[in-house]
């Protein structure tokens, strides 16, 4: 699901881009509300966990890939909000660093990925899973669904968005100028790879997560929405348990070259050149765009390098810890405003009492 740059024409990124605007400043505003400065680090490990499982690629039966993302656990656990501030940072790192997913194309990534996925899986969730305890079995279950259904629609989107394309912008000849498949080719396409593989993943990885924490910290599936006061946990608190999370991204992060075991390229992230052996030819707006950006680490490698597993799982794993020192530092600098903010509210509220 990460749209490179060429397959949207630029009027359909500026649309997406712009529908985002709104979305991450109603976050920014809600996060710096609703997330207290405790619960940053949690952030951090969500968006690094987000940015992790999308590097395990696994193989679809028509030759393609896929991947799971975490945005529906993301939700669950810090709520819709968050999960797609999270997200956004995951899929802007992936794009500037790796050129996973476009420049142009960030807004409708940000958009199928960072607001569709989550917010879906949250109220898909929140709907199954009701007032019941943290602990009960309706949880897990609703992270299974919610999992499996919301990296669903968020692919719906994206085929739309490729489906779109030849028929609002081609040349006077009928040629595509940007993604060359229609609706009736882009979404079975991309409905069969994540209903039968990339969906039933990302909902177990949910189910199995939620499980793990209603076992070892159930006061985390608390820290957003409703809860039963009944049946929180009477110690421990939502601050509790960071380390086992911490080591279990780290196991995450060694087992990354993982993904690259599966052969084939996800369905519509295709190179120019992989594009022009189907075709016989490139679209020119999709050739234009395509340029747009030059990454650092280009699909997790080094130019010029040797490409033989070893060498390319050291720097696929590499390529993770990069994005965890980045997205350690921001979250770091989100953290320290966030405790600065809460410190000042205290402050006033202190005066106010004296008054």
């Amino acid at each position: 699901m990460h749209i490179p740059d060429g397959y949207l024409s630029p009027q359909t990124c500026v649309v997406l881009g712009g529908a985002m605007l709104p979305v991450w400043a109603a976050a920014a505003k809600k996060v710096k509300t609703a997330l207290k400065s405790r619960h940053v680090p949690l952030m951090a490990i969500g968006a690094a966990f987000s940015f992790t499982i999308m590097m395990y690629n696994i193989p679809i039966p028509d030759g393609t890939t896929a991947h799971a993302v975490g945005g529906a656990l993301l939700a669950i656990v810090l709520g819709p909000w968050a999960a797609g501030i999270g997200i956004t940072i995951a899929l802007a790192i992936q794009a500037l660093l790796f050129g996973d997913g476009g420049i142009w194309a960030f807004g409708a990534n940000c958009f199928n990925m960072a607001f569709v996925m989550p917010f879906s899986a949250y109220y898909l969730y929140r709907l199954i899973a009701g007032n019941s305890p943290l602990t009960s079995a309706r949880r897990w279950i609703g992270g299974a669904v919610a999992g499996y259904v919301a990296i669903t629609l968020a692919a719906l989107a994206a085929a739309v968005e490729f489906g779109l394309q030849p028929v609002l912008f081609h040349t006077a000849d009928g040629a595509p100028l940007y993604c060359p498949y229609p609706l009736a080719l882009a979404v079975p396409a991309m409905l069969f790879a994540h209903l039968t593989l990339a969906g039933p993943l990302e909902g177990v990885v949910t189910a199995l997560v939620v499980r793990y924490l209603q076992v070892s910290n159930p006061a985390l599936l608390g820290i957003y929405g409703p809860s039963s006061a009944a049946t929180a946990p009477a110690a421990g608190g939502a601050g509790a348990g960071y380390r086992k999370l911490w080591w279990g991204l780290a196991a995450l992060i060694l087992f990354t070259p993982l993904g690259l075991l599966a052969q084939g390229t996800a369905w519509g992230e295709w190179a120019p050149d992989e594009l022009k052996e189907f075709l016989g030819f490139i679209p020119a707006g999709l050739e234009r765009l395509s340029q747009t950006w030059s990454a650092l680490l280009p699909d997790y490698t080094l130019p010029g390098f040797d490409q033989g597993f070893g060498p390319a799982a050291a720097i696929y794993i590499f390529s993770a810890l990069i994005a965890l020192g980045i997205i350690f530092l921001l979250t770091y600098l989100f953290g320290r405003l966030q405790a600065a903010t809460e410190k000042g509210k205290e402050g006033r509220a202190g005066e106010s009492g004296l008054k």
